[in-house]
């Protein structure tokens, strides 16, 4: 990383070189804070992408072919797994994880 201290760079290289493994503190940090997410399901997904698209509940719903209580239960789990106050921020943590594109 560029914030790194030349020290730490060059112990890292030196580790590397003979075969170990070396992760920064703060990129493992991260890295941990999210493995104790919730997965989405890949219903959740999908209902993610198009909300994402910019398609209304009753949209999604029909593009589904589920009701549109169910996609409202989609919508608050996932909200909740990915700690989102609203539609919007789940699909911008959605898109910075990786877990939908554009």
């Amino acid at each position: 990383m560029k914030s790194s201290l030349r020290k730490e760079l060059l112990e890292t290289i030196r580790a590397v070189h003979v075969g170990q493994k070396r992760i920064p503190a703060d990129i493992a940090t991260q890295v941990a804070n999210h493995i104790a997410d919730d997965s989405l399901t890949f219903r959740e997904i999908d209902v993610l992408r198009l909300i994402a698209a910019g398609n209304a509940n009753k949209l999604v719903a029909d593009k589904l072919s589920i009701t549109e209580e169910t996609v409202k239960g989609h919508v608050k789990n996932i909200l909740s797994k990915l700690g989102a106050n609203d539609r919007t921020h789940a699909v911008t943590i959605g898109l910075k994880r990786g877990i939908i594109e554009l």
